[in-house]
Parts: C-alpha cells; structure tokens; sequence
C-alpha cells in the first residue's frame, strides 16, 4: 500500500509542477466510458513447491481494462472496471536450482470499482486540455495458473490450481483532451499498482514421486497504459469569432487653392473652392483642418517663407468668414520647400503658388 500511495503521489506531483501556472479547465460530468491496454510487470512470487521453496519469474505481460463511470462535476468520478492481465512464465527455480526448461502462463481477470479525483489544474491548447488524476480502487481478482510447470533432472515441478482473492489497486494518469478533434473524446495514459492478499495455488512434484504441497504467491503487478476516454453529450466547442474589423478611417480631403506671383489675395475661384472645402467640413464631421501655404521658387527663401503664412491666414479667415471654427484650424508656411511640380531656382511655376486645405 505504501507503494501504491509514493506512486500515486510522485505522478500527481509531477502532473501539477507541468501544468501549475495554466489557465483551469472545466470539470468532466456525466456518463463515459473507457479502453486502456498496455504492459503489466509482474514481480516474481515466492512459495513451496513440493516439498522446498521455490519461486517462479515472470515475463513482461500486457494489460486489458474496460471502465464506465460518471463524473460529478466536481473533480469526483467513480466506475466499474473489467481488467485482464497476462504473464509469461520466465523461469522456475526451486531450492536455489533453476529448472532446465519451464512453460506457463499467469492469468488475472477481476471486476474492480474505482474512485477518481481529476485534480483543477489543466492546460487548454487551442482546444486540447491537459488534466492530472489520481485514483483508488478495490475489487476481486482472479489468479489462473495455466500450465505452469519447471522441468528438472529428476523431476517436474507444476503449479495446478489457481484463486481469487480481494485486490486493491492505485492510479495516477493524465487525460489529454481532444475536443478540437472529438467533442468528449480524451487520451489518456496511466500508471497503475495492483495487489492482491496471497493466493493459495497447489503446487505437485511429479517425478520421481507425486509430493502436493501449498503455494502462496504474492501477487505485485505495476502496469503502464494508453487509453481512449469518450464523454457522452460534451457540447461542441465554441467557435472562436474573429473580432469585427475596426472602421476604416474615412480618406482625408485635399482642396487646392492657387495665387497670382507675388501675392496672398483671394481670387473669386480661390473663394469658391473654399467654400467647397467649408460645406465638406461640416458633412463629413472634420474634427481637423489643416491649412498649408506654398511659394514658387522665385525670390529668397525667407520672403517666400513669410508669403506662404500670408496665404494660408487668408484661406484661414475664408474658411472662418464661412462658418468654422478658428480652433479647428491648424495654419504653417513651407515657403518653397515642397514644390508640387519641381523646379529650378527662380523659376516661376504657378501651381506651386498654392494652399492646401486638409480636412480631418
């Protein structure tokens, strides 16, 4: 019991340090059922057989279980297990001599019900889950000895009867689901510790005379298994909807407005397209405009410089006289520093000669 307790232990505290700083999954719930195969250890057992002390090895063997059960939705599950469990005989020595040639299986078959506690501590990976448990059983198992026998020099040694008796058992797994494959659907690999109290057997020397006598095996049995879990009425997951896209900002809103050489006064088509710009500002809600002066290169730089803040504080007070707001708008000169067709020095370009009106 104590193995069975250090090994439940060791397994649950290795599940709990991978999983210790993930998101928590929901508990299982409901009726399901299981499949698990896998290899089973059996130790080797001691006993009489004949008339002296003898032991019989065993081989690495498989594991069968079937289970159903229902989970509480707590963390709790409890079911009903039909385990099989085979082993070879390896090898029979009897008073110390090991037997020249042996054959023999061990067969254990028994009904258990088992008691499970899936610990609250699990990793969702795009749909699969990662949930430790550890559990408990008892039931009944039973021992068949088939055609256990050692031949010797003299003699041939047999195992003829086998028991059953109360078993017990400890379990520690992990449960990986796969609802992104199969709503309900877990993989699931364990680790589980079988025992039984001692079997009575009858153990027969036949040659070169028939001697009967008792035989008690100890009946250890560590096993490894893959399985397959499915949960009945698991709802699909949810479908993860993509957020709707934010809204495009609406394009900015461009207006050109051009001057004569030399001069920061309003043309009548100059007004005209402000008030274009004005009647657009108040449709689509500009919550900024921008008004930029440009000068052609002709002149100094720093005269072109002031010329272009001229002309955008005319196109400025325009737009003011027309209905907007002064605080909406943002006024600057970039006197001959971005041509909108380029041009050598002291040439005269008159769509360089121009304000740009930018709505927001």
């Amino acid at each position: 019991m104590k193995k069975t307790i250090l090994g439940a232990a060791t397994l649950g505290a290795m599940a709990l340090a991978a999983t210790g700083a993930s998101a928590q999954t929901q508990p299982a719930t409901g009726f399901y059922v299981g499949l698990g195969v896998g290899a089973n250890f059996h130790s080797h057992e001691n006993g009489n057989l004949g008339p002296v002390g003898g032991r019989i090895d065993f081989r690495t063997g498989h594991v069968v279980v079937l289970n159903a059960g229902y989970a509480f939705g707590n963390g709790i599950r409890a079911e009903i297990e039909a385990a099989y469990r085979e082993n070879q005989v390896d090898h029979i020595s009897v008073g110390g001599v090991r037997a020249n040639r042996q054959q023999g299986w061990l067969r254990q078959y028994g009904v258990m019900g088992n008691a499970y506690y899936d610990i609250p501590v699990g990793v969702n990976l795009g749909g699969f889950s990662i949930n430790p448990y550890v559990g408990a059983g008892l039931g009944f198992m039973w021992s068949d000895y088939d055609d256990v026998r050692g031949d010797f020099t003299a003699s041939t040694v047999a195992v003829i009867k086998g028991s059953g008796r109360l078993a017990f058992q400890g379990i520690a797994g992990i449960a990986v689901g796969l609802d992104a494959v199969a709503p309900g659907l877990s993989l699931t690999t364990e680790y589980r510790y079988l025992n039984t109290r001692e079997r009575d057997a009858r153990s027969a020397r036949f040659t070169p005379t028939e001697v009967r006598g008792s035989f008690r095996g100890d009946n250890h049995n560590h096993a490894v298994l893959l399985g397959l879990r499915y949960a009945f009425g698991t709802p699909a997951p949810m479908p993860v909807v993509a957020p709707a896209p934010a809204p495009a900002p609406a394009p900015a809103r461009t207006f050109l407005v051009f001057f004569d050489w030399d001069r920061a006064d309003l043309t009548d088509r100059a007004r005209q397209i402000i008030g274009e710009a004005a009647t657009n500002a108040r449709t689509v809600s500009s919550t900024r405009i921008e008004v930029s002066g440009h000068a052609d290169r002709t002149g100094a730089a720093a005269y072109n410089q002031r010329l272009s803040v001229r002309r955008a504080e005319a196109v400025a007070a325009e737009l003011v006289r027309r209905g907007i707001n002064r605080n909406e708008i943002t006024i600057q000169g970039f006197g001959f520093d971005r041509p909108l067709v380029p041009t050598a020095q002291g040439v005269r370009e008159p769509q360089n000669r121009r304000v740009e009106i930018v709505l927001r």
